[in-house]
């Protein structure tokens, strides 16, 4: 009896292996990794085209948290006039209140550019793709790829550099971590956190920017470092 149950166990553990080995996804060749590559990026510029036509509300907060300070908040309003072209208002920005650090330019261009990060085919070619491997986003089966800038141009543009997690069925962003880039100038001591943005699915079809946190130390050359936390809500 005992003999018999263990080789029905054996039989049934066997099974769950090539069961689960038939079932695992396997890594894409160089090939098929340079064609996911060009069609999650005409994703991308789909949606990006797509999301011009929505409105929507970005409310961003900065904190000083190690020294404890002050902070940074803005509520903006995207939308549209009554003649359908796009507009943007902020409808809620206190007094700033930072006792260490200074909000640059920089800093709100990341807000609204690099943070909800987006590769069109107008600015793939400004970056470096390199395939990662596989993982799973919340039960999300996705590509992983990192992304670097190939170069910083001298016009202080801002650009992305961290990983991408792609959707491997919707061949669309779903999660981005890194820090924004670009280039200073000789004297500038500006440091940017890490951040972590998510995209969830909306409208069924286009992952949208919804959430970006970052918690991070920013450790300046010329004074003492500042730890931040900082998270923008796109509703």
């Amino acid at each position: 009896m005992f003999l018999r149950s263990t080789l029905i166990s054996l039989c049934l553990l066997s099974s769950a292996f090539v069961m689960s080995a038939a079932t695992a996804a396997t890594d894409p060749t160089p090939d098929e990794i340079q064609n996911i590559i060009k069609k999650f990026t005409q994703k991308e510029t789909d949606f990006a085209a797509a999301r011009e036509n929505y409105t929507y509300r970005q409310t961003t907060k900065l904190t000083e948290t190690d020294p404890a300070g002050g902070s940074f908040e803005v509520v903006e309003e995207v939308g549209f006039d009554d003649r359908g072209r796009r507009t943007s208002h902020v409808t809620y920005a206190p007094v700033v209140s930072l006792e260490h650090i200074l909000m640059t330019a920089e800093d709100e261009a990341d807000f609204k550019n690099v943070m909800p990060f987006v590769m069109t085919n107008d600015t793939a070619d400004q970056y470096i793709v390199n395939y990662v491997g596989r993982e799973k986003v919340d039960e999300i089966s996705c590509y992983v790829f990192s992304v670097r800038p190939k170069t910083l141009t001298k016009d202080r543009k801002r650009y992305f550099e961290g990983q991408i997690w792609v959707d491997d069925q919707d061949l669309q962003i779903v999660k981005t971590y890194g820090r924004s880039t670009g280039h200073l100038g000789r004297n500038e001591d500006q440091q940017f956190p890490k951040f972590e943005t998510y995209r969830e699915q909306i409208d069924g079809k286009y992952w949208f920017p919804t959430y970006t946190y970052a918690d991070d130390v920013l450790n300046f050359k010329d004074g003492p470092s500042q730890r931040i936390k900082e998270v923008i809500k796109y509703d």
